[in-house]
């Protein structure tokens, strides 16, 4: 459960091909929200029955070693039908690929697992887990992985949750770890199962393991389905850059490129950015943008404005560590008190500015200005 006027957070894969779906013993789905590209989806339920405690999404990213817990309902046709717990660590801030939305886990995750959370030792959300590598990648690659999982990060999830009006707590980090069976007890109860049935109102078995085969290509889009915007840069998972093009041969790699939903083309370096979603779009003088009409009801058109190697003098209230420009800009569009940011790229520093100063020209930090 992650919002208190009884929304639940699941994958899509779960919910692909339900002609109804079941929320544990709180009732049917009202109201499904899904986000097809990643994974990602939205149930409402309107319930007699109290909801259980909502969890909260951590306010920092999550870190490479660090401990976490995957709760579900692994494999419950087979073993038990209550919640199980499964512990681990961030094995990777990446996933395959080095796509960004992910994070790799070595927390056992089976099929059932998929929509659970995945929390960190407070019992605060850092993922969603989706899937693992399993028979389909032996098939392709002759190589059998062992304990390869994978989680959504909150920066996607909460970026799908804003584009459906979907609110959630936040919360940052506390000293006190809690032992795993304290922990089971603060979060499982939060847990619930979500079943799908098919038009004959039987309850539907999957295997859920979204990317399992990560050969597989995505569907073809259009070139036609493509929008475009000058001025502005489009915020993403960047998966390549192409050096030294035109704006023109930029777009024709994407819409000839399967795994490419959006770019972002810098007509002063000529450089080419393609990526595999699209998450906000931010005003860029240097910079068009193309993205594919799938995107255009969920993604965020932020009132804000960036700049390439401009930095703001004073004005810093709040750092964030280990930061991305994606992950920066988000920040200071849900936070009241932000007017801008600077981000520097070196070493992934995120600041905050609560009110604005004079700026200069400074090599190797972007700097968003809210308008």
């Amino acid at each position: 459960m992650i919002s208190s006027d009884g929304w639940f957070v699941t994958n899509a894969h779960v919910l692909a091909g339900c002609s109804r779906v079941s929320v544990s013993d709180l009732g049917d789905a009202l109201e499904i929200k899904t986000d097809n590209l990643n994974d990602l989806a939205a149930v409402r339920v309107a319930s007699t029955k109290p909801f259980p405690t909502p969890l909260a999404i951590r306010d920092s990213p999550a870190k490479l070693g660090e401990e976490v817990a995957a709760l579900g309902f692994p494999l419950s046709n087979i073993l038990s039908d209550g919640v199980k717990i499964t512990t681990g660590n961030i094995n990777s801030l990446v996933g395959l690929d080095n796509d960004t939305r992910y994070l790799q886990i070595s927390t056992p995750i089976q099929p059932g697992n998929s929509g659970g959370p995945l929390v960190d030792r407070r019992g605060l959300v850092l993922g969603i887990n989706s899937a693992q590598l399993g028979a389909n990648f032996v098939g392709k690659s002759g190589i059998l992985p062992q304990n390869v999982n994978f989680a959504i990060k909150t920066t996607v999830l909460e970026l799908f949750l804003q584009s459906h009006s979907i609110f959630v707590g936040r919360k940052g980090e506390s000293e006190i770890k809690l032992e795993t069976e304290t922990l089971a007890a603060n979060v499982s109860p939060s847990v619930v199962q979500i079943l799908c049935f098919g038009s004959d109102n039987q309850e539907v078995t999957k295997q859920e393991s979204a990317i399992d085969d990560p050969s597989k290509p995505e569907p073809y889009l259009e070139p036609s389905y493509f929008v475009r915007l000058t001025g502005t840069d489009v915020l993403g998972s960047d998966y390549a850059t192409i050096k030294d093009v035109t704006g023109q041969q930029c777009r024709t790699a994407c819409e000839q490129d399967r795994a490419c939903i959006a770019t972002t083309y810098n007509k002063r370096a000529r450089f080419c950015f393609l990526k595999n979603d699209a998450f906000v779009l931010v005003k860029n003088r240097d910079a068009d943008a193309t993205f594919h009409r799938s995107k255009d009801a969920t993604i965020i058109r932020a009132p804000m404005t960036v700049y390439s190697s401009r930095d703001m003098v004073g004005g810093d209230y709040r750092n964030i560590a280990n930061s991305n420009f994606v992950g920066c800009t988000v920040e200071c569009i849900k936070d009241k008190a932000c007017l801008a940011f600077s981000y520097v790229r070196k070493n992934g520093s995120c600041w905050l500015k609560s009110h604005m100063g004079p700026t200069k020209k400074q090599i190797g930090i972007d700097l968003g200005i809210v308008q």
